[in-house]
Order: C-alpha cells, then structure tokens, then sequence
C-alpha cells in the first residue's frame, strides 16, 4: 500500500513481480475473504467499506458510515452464504445497528437488521459460532449472544455482578468464555464461563488484574495456552498481590506454579508452595513481529516459555525467563532476562533474541527443550531488531531476523537456517511418550491424553508430518468433571448451593409455553469435557413442562430513547417484556392520540411501531400484557413541543443593594408549561431551577453581575445573558408617552434598547448632564412606559466633577416636564416623553422627605408672584433685584441676588452643573427670575 499516491502493490507470483494498481480512496484497513483469496474488503479513512472480486482491480462501495474494524467475513460452516457480510453500521440518526448483506446486493433496502434496536458503538464482534452486541437504555448496559445465527437473547450473568465492561476471551469448543468489570471492580475483571449456546454464565475466577492502555484498550492479564484446549494463565489480585495461576479444565479449578528447586546455575531456591510460586507477566506485544512475555504455540503442545520472577507475588522490574515443557506442571529458569521467543520445527528448536533497546548480533537456540543453549552471530554487524518470522511457518527450520542498523538506514533482513545442524529425519525411535497432567491427575477434561515429543539426544528433524498427539482415552466422570451451574456458588465445601437472589424451582425467564425446562441439581458438566459414566453430579435434576407464564417486567421504549420530539418527527416504540409468555399474550397499545391497536404476540419486537403526533402537547401512551396466568402493564409520556427558537432575559440593567428584582426569560415560541428554566447568578455554577420563566431574587454587593438563563423544553435549549449593575442607592423617575408611540411598538428588545438610548442622549443634550450617567428602561408590553435612572457618578468622573443630585433631578424634571423630550419615530410621526406622575416621583424620594417637589412647586408659586409684582411696580421701582426664597425643614436657602442687565436667557449646561460655588439658573420661561440652590448642601431625593 502506498497512502501517499492511493494505491496497491498486488503480487501474484509470491512477490516475484508486484502490478501497482491506482484505489480512489484513502485506505485504512484490508482484509482477505477466509476461503476466496480474490475477494477483499477494505476500509477507508472515510468510514466506507469497498469490496473487490478480482485481487483489488475493481471497488465498488459496499456501505458507508460502518464503524471501523466492526466488518466481518460470513463464518464457514456458520453462514450459509460465503458472501456474507456483517456490518456495524450508522444510521442517518446517528444510531449504531448490527446489519448484514450480500456482496452484490447491498443497497438500503437489501441491509438485513438481526437485532430489534440500536446497539453500542463498537460492540459488534463475530466469533465462530456467537455473535456478540451490548446496547445501553436507562444506564444500563445489557449484553446479548446470538448462537449459530439463532435469535439474540440476553446474557445471564449472576444477577448482581452488574457489568460495567465486558470482554470476550474465548469462543472455542462451544463455550464462551468472557471477563466482566462487575460494579465493585476498578482494575481487575471475573472470568466467567458459559454453557453450550453462550448464555448462562458462571463465575471461574475473581479479580484478574487489568491495564488500561492508550485510546481506552484495556489488557486483562489471561493468557489462553495454545495447543492443549482448556489449560489457561491468569494473574488474580488479592490484597494488593498479584499471584499466576493455571487451570487445566477452563476455569474450573486454579493453582499456583509450581516453583523449580534450583535456580539456572544449580544454586537451591528456597521457593516452597503456597508462599512461593511462579509468576509470569502476561502482557501482549506491541509488535505483531515478536512474542509478548508468554509464549506458546499449536504446534508445540506442552511448551511454554514466560518472563516473570520466583517469590510471594509478580514483581514488575523482574523478568527472568522460564521454561515448562509439561505444560506447567515442572518449570526451569533459563535466562536472567526478557527475551523474544520463536518455536521451529513444532519446537524442537526454541530461538530466543534478548529485548533490549541496543543493536545485538547474537542469537540463543535450543534443541533440547531449554534444558541447553548455544549462541550463534547471526550478522557481523549488530542490528536493531525489529521482528523475528519462520518461514512459511512452525513447522520449518528457517527464520528471518529483520530490523535496522541505525533509525535512518532502510530495513536489514538476515536469514537463519538451522537444517545444516540436523543429519537426519526422526525415526519412531527418536520419540518419547508424556502424559499430559494435572500434578498427580491424569484425567484431564474427562481424558488420559499421551504426546510424544523428541529425546532429548537425539538430533533430527521432526518435519512437516509430525504430529505430536498419540493416544487418548476417556476416562469415569469424577466430582472434578462438574462444575456449578448458573444460579448456583460453590461453597468452601465444593458444594454448590443457590445463591440469595435464585430460585432453583422456578422455571427460566426463556422458558417457552409447551417446552420444557430442567430443574438443577446445582451442577453441570464442564463443557468440553468428555468422561463417561462414574460419577453424574447432575442426578437429581427433573424435566418439567414450562407453564403458561404472566407476562413480567414490561416496559416501553423508543428507538434512540426520545422521550421529547418535533411535531411530524416519526417515533419508533419497542415493547420488552423481561419474563412471561409472549406467543399466548394479547398486548394492547394505545398511543395517547386516539391510536390503538391490539398484538396477538410480540412480534412488534421484530416490526416496531412507528407513529408521528402533530400536534404540540404530552402524550401517554401505554401497553397492557394479559393471559390466563395474569397480566402486566407499562406506560411512558412522550413530549411532542415545537423546538426553542429564542430566549430573550428582561432584567432592569441596574438595582440598588438588596433590592428585590424579578428576571425574566421570554421564549419563542412560547411552550408553556413544558419548559424548564435553570438561573445562574454570577460565578455560582450551581443553577437555580423553576418550571416558571421568572425568577425573583436581590443582590447584596455592590459591583457587576453577569445573569444567564437557559431554557429547555424536549430536545432543544436556548440561552441568554444580561449584566446588572448594583449600587448603594439609585434614583429614578417613572415615564410615560404620548399615545401614539403605542401603534409603532413591535415588543421587541432591540426596539424597547434603543427607544432608551435615543432618550438618554435627547435628556443629556437637553440638560447638560453627562449621558453616562442616564439609563432609561423601557419596559415590556403596553401601554408603552419606561423609567429614567440617574446613576451615581464613577470614581473617575467623581475626581473630575462634583456632580449635584438635585440639581440633576430638577433639571430632568424641568425636561420632562415642559415637553422638551420629543422623538421622531418616522416622517410625521413625533412621540412626546413626559413625566408620569408628581406624587409617584414624590413617594419615591429617598430618605423618606418628599419635600423636593413641594419646595419647587412652592417656589414657582412665588416666581408667579414676583413676575405679578413687576408687573405692577417696574416702572416705579426699575432696577430692582428680586429674590426668591424657599424654606427646608431642615434649613434656609437664599437665592442670589441677579441683576437685569445680566443675561438671563443662558441656560448653563455641561461643566457649570458641577461647579462648587453658587449657580444661577432660570426656570420655566421667566427670565427674569432665578432659583439657586447651594450644591453642598445636597438632599437625598429619588429612589427606585
């Protein structure tokens, strides 16, 4: 393959000649048809699955969104059709289902779905004769195995293991065997083992270590030795110890390693059992090219090579290499280091290269089981090694070393062959016999099985027909050949007994209505195993007819598990029922909206029902279960509401400390009663939640606050924030508008922002006061109205200025007052601002005085009087000074003497409102009077 340009190199002739040839998609992963070697499937980097029938001449695009490495080859002698293939696909939802086509039919329509809903992502697995998916609802994730291509059903693990993560281990000799992260469990598993169809499992050992790697792979430390069926490793945690162990009936039984009594240079060990075992590291390789720290192979039944240590527990750091060719039973040490292994000749020689970091030209062999080694330069120069091969495989003398001589030199290969060293082929005289055994016992998995294997003196070639399996002889069934059956634990006794949670006399959840069922005796045979009569722990067990069964543990679900939709969304419901009979069981659904229909069994597992609702509301729907043994019922509320488009916050932009406020969340469209509010207030990143869309709260230090609000209703979600500002005390006057503003209102927020900013700048244009200062809020809905805040002036403008509060509130009261506030919303259409109301203003003053408008009201009282005055006496009395005088409660107030000559007429703005000393003003349109008001005696006047 060549990613650079997309394409293959295809060789016919062995790799004497390669044809490039041109793909038109990135490629990810290739994998050859098991019989048809023309036939391939190939992955791309897109997430599309091609195929080929002609050694990659041609493609043609089999499927898209299929999840990487979840593709596989039809089964022999599984699936009928060789052009089979099974997919883990994505929908156009998003869903993940398990689906399977034919090579030259797999269109949309043609996608065949074996299972009734959708599955997990990355869960698909076909092993011979299982089928493996997970699916996940309510946080609960349940597993299912379909046998032989036969229905999915779920499997049955002890009732409270409660996985969190399953692993398959095995699936050979019809049984599956699987780890389980059960709920307690955080870096170890339990080995389970299952009966003949993959359902029914039983605990084989607790708490085998395991190792997350990179991109979430976890290793479990179990090694399946091949060659001899049913003899695995595992390295069980206990008390913070790890400890190998070996079985040699698939989990029935476990020890420790027994530990050899001389170390490699004949020194004693002092390693006695049980305190003092083997243990071996059960890591897998990295690199395909080399073993990992265990190794065994089908051709050398019986030899198993190991990195490890002796002693109480497996020690990390330490990786001595050991030897057992007696499967387990009696173990050597060979080197004091890790070393990679390769088995020629079906293990007459073991070659054995140091893993190290540095370049090496020496290699170790062995001819005689490990027991002897020679080293042997396989290259005068030293390489950096990369992988050992055998070519074409176990059964040769001839192996290739490959790797580098520095990380910028192109690949090295150097081939050993080690035929020149044997004279001769092996005659039947050059053989030993050996049992195969569990320390003293001879019958294994209901057997005697004798190997023969090669003397140890002699020096021949075993060649491509040995076989190293000689006799084998059933053996009496035994206590040993049984193990517990599902439901049931072994006591320290070796009884097994019921578990709390198992009802032994009731018949299985899948017990069908005319079928038959067995109640256990609490035992059952060890699969694979072969004894004959003797001992049958299973005596005891009786056949019974399974009765007609109340439907149990009903419960509705939809297809991707919405509960909210869309109005016209098409909603798919599946009907489970945990236990009971379904062929018998009459199944009544209504579906809220006037939809009913009747089921005469649960074949709506198979053909789901599909419905839309059109109309926005809460819809129940509900299934009834009934037959002559009793009846079940299940219900669920489906959420059918227009999706969020926006939400706006209504929050007054500044407060006073403490102040009681009410926030406001406006939603389009409006779903009332079917939407949720959640409030933060500040940094807090707990919400505050109310099915209300207002919340009514106060802020109790002074400063900035950022306001958030998020509403949700089904499936979608909309948000909005606001900053409100608080201060120690604010003042402010209510504001009405002329009519007309009402027809030119769209209640909209952008509308109702800039009607106050447009007020702002006319007020401070009109008055002189510094526009930062003014905020004016226009409130939701109508009659239009608004309020005019005066906020207190910053630190900044403080130093700047001496800014007068009631000079600023009598000169926006002058404003507002006297029609000075007008705003153009078109061509011939002007809106007056006005004051809304004298005593409003009044019974908000601050400090409680509510003297500020009856002293102006008072003092323009006099001002009438004084202009009658003038009137009357101006041509006899000319040029005289008048005054005003007003009088607080507090104290007296004198006006400033002005002469007529001045000019009257300016009205002094900006910079002359923070003067310190006395100013003048002139009121209303006499101008010839004016009020002055000393600046350092300033009143508390509105509030909020």
């Amino acid at each position: 393959m060549n990613d650079r340009d997309q394409s293959l190199f295809v060789s016919t002739d062995e790799g004497a000649n390669f044809q490039k040839q041109q793909i038109f998609f990135s490629l990810e992963t290739l994998v050859f048809h098991p019989k048809e070697e023309d036939k391939l499937l190939v992955y791309s980097k897109e997430g599309w699955l091609y195929f080929s029938t002609d050694l990659g001449k041609n493609w043609e695009l089999l499927q898209e969104r299929v999840t990487k490495e979840r593709f596989y080859w039809a089964v022999t002698g599984v699936d009928s059709d060789p052009d089979l293939v099974h997919m883990e696909i994505q929908d156009k939802s998003g869903d993940f289902l398990y689906v399977t086509c034919h090579l030259e039919n797999c269109t949309e329509k043609a996608l065949k779905t074996h299972f009734s809903g959708n599955i997990d992502q990355n869960s698909l697995l076909v092993n011979d004769d299982y089928i493996f998916i997970q699916a996940t609802s309510e946080n609960r994730t349940k597993y299912y195995v379909s046998y032989r291509r036969g229905e999915f059903i779920q499997m049955k693990l002890p009732k409270y293991a409660l996985p969190k993560d399953m692993q398959i281990i095995s699936t050979d000799e019809n049984q599956v065997f699987v780890a389980v992260k059960e709920w307690h469990q955080t870096d170890t598993y339990s080995l389970y083992l299952s009966d003949l169809k993959g359902v029914y499992f039983t605990l084989a050992l607790e708490d085998v270590r395991s190792t997350k790697q990179p991109e979430e792979n976890v290793v479990i430390d179990i090694h399946e030795v091949q060659g001899i069926k049913g003899v695995f490793l595992a390295n069980k945690k206990s008390n913070g110890k790890v400890k190998t162990y070996i079985t040699y009936n698939k989990g029935r039984d476990w020890q420790l390693l027994t530990p050899p009594s001389t170390d490699m240079n004949g020194k004693p060990t002092n390693c006695h059992l049980p305190e003092c075992s083997v243990h071996l590291h059960l890591r897998w390789a990295d690199n395909p090219y080399v073993s990992g720290t265990v190794h065994t192979k089908d051709s050398a039944p019986g030899l198993i090579m190991g990195a490890g240590n002796l002693g109480a527990q497996l020690v990390e750091y330490k990786e001595d290499m050991y030897v057992t060719s007696d499967c387990g039973n009696t173990w050597r040490q060979v080197f004091e280091e890790e070393h990679h292994i390769l088995y020629l000749d079906h293990g007459g020689v073991i070659v054995a290269i140091k893993d190290t970091s540095i370049p090496l030209k020496i290699l170790k062999f062995s001819v005689d089981e490990g027991y002897t080694w020679t080293t042997h330069n396989f290259t005068s120069t030293s390489v950096f090694v990369d992988g050992l091969l055998s070519e074409p495989g176990d059964e040769t003398l001839v192996m290739t070393i490959f790797g580098h001589i520095s990380f910028r030199s192109d690949w090295e290969l150097v081939k050993v062959d080690f035929r020149p060293s044997f004279s001769r082929q092996c005659s039947p005289d050059d053989y030993d016999s050996w049992d195969l055994m569990n320390q003293d016992k001879h019958c294994i998995m209901g057997e005697q099985r004798q190997f023969r294997k090669r003397k140890i003196s002699s020096w021949c070639i075993k060649g491509k027909n040995f076989t190293s399996a000689l006799t084998s002889k059933r053996c009496q069934c035994t206590e040993f050949d049984f193990e517990c059956d599902y439901g049931f634990e072994q006591q320290a006794n070796g009884r097994c007994v019921p578990a709390f949670w198992y009802n032994p006399d009731s018949p299985s959840e899948d017990c069908k209505f005319g079928h038959t069922y067995t109640k256990s005796s609490g035992y059952r045979k060890v699969a694979l195993n072969v004894c004959k009569g003797g001992v049958d722990k299973r005596q005891g067990s009786m056949q019974y007819r399974c009765p007609l069964m109340a439907p149990k543990g009903l419960h509705i679900v939809t297809k991707g598990e919405r509960l909210a939709v869309n109005p016209g969304d098409d909603v798919t419901f599946l009907i489970m029922q945990n236990q009971g009979d379904t062929l018998n069981t009459k199944y009544q659904v209504d579906l809220g909206d006037g939809f009913k229909a009747m089921y005469v069994n649960l074949t709506l597992m198979d053909e789901p029902i599909q419905h839309r609702y059109e109309k926005p509301g809460i819809y129940r729907v509900s299934v009834k279960a009934e037959n002559i043994a009793g009846s079940d019922e299940a219900m669920v509320y489906i959420q059918v509401n227009s999706p969020l488009q926006v939400v706006h916050l209504e929050a007054l932009p500044v407060v006073r400390r403490n102040q009681q406020i009410n926030l406001t969340a406006l939603v389009q469209p409006s779903n009332s009663n079917h939407t949720v509010f959640q409030w933060w207030l500040g940094d807090n990143l707990e919400p505050r939640l109310t099915l209300e869309n207002s919340l009514i709260t106060s802020f109790s230090e002074n400063g900035q606050i950022k306001v958030t609000v998020q509403a949700s209703c089904g499936s979608s979600m909309v948000q909005d924030s606001k900053v409100v500002r608080i201060f120690d005390q604010l003042e402010v006057l209510p504001l009405e508008f002329s009519q007309n503003i009402d027809s030119y209102n769209p209640n909209v927020p952008e509308w109702r922002e800039d009607i106050g900013q447009v007020i702002s700048r006319i007020l401070a244009e009109t008055t002189g006061m510094p526009e930062e200062l003014l905020l004016t809020v226009v409130r939701v809905g109508l009659p239009t109205t608004a309020e005019l805040y005066l906020l207190p002036p910053s630190e900044k403008l403080k130093r700047k200025r001496s800014i007068t509060a009631d000079k600023g509130i009598e000169s926006l009261i002058e404003a507002l007052t006297e029609n000075q506030v007008k705003i153009s919303l078109k061509p011939g259409v002007e809106v007056t601002v006005t004051l809304a109301d004298y005593r409003a203003v009044s019974q908000k003053s601050i400090g409680g005085k509510g003297v500020l408008i009856v002293v102006i009201m008072f003092v323009i009282c006099l001002l009438i009087v004084g202009v009658f005055i003038l009137h009357k006496f101006k041509r006899k009395i000319p040029g005289r000074n008048v005054y005003a005088q007003m009088h607080n409660e507090k104290e007296q107030e004198m006006t400033s003497p002005v002469n007529h000559s001045e000019d009257t007429q300016h009205i002094i703005q900006g910079e002359e409102y923070i003067d310190d000393d006395l100013d003048s003003q002139t009121l209303g349109g006499h101008s010839s009077v004016v009020l002055s008001i000393n600046s350092r005696e300033t009143h508390n006047y509105l509030s909020s």
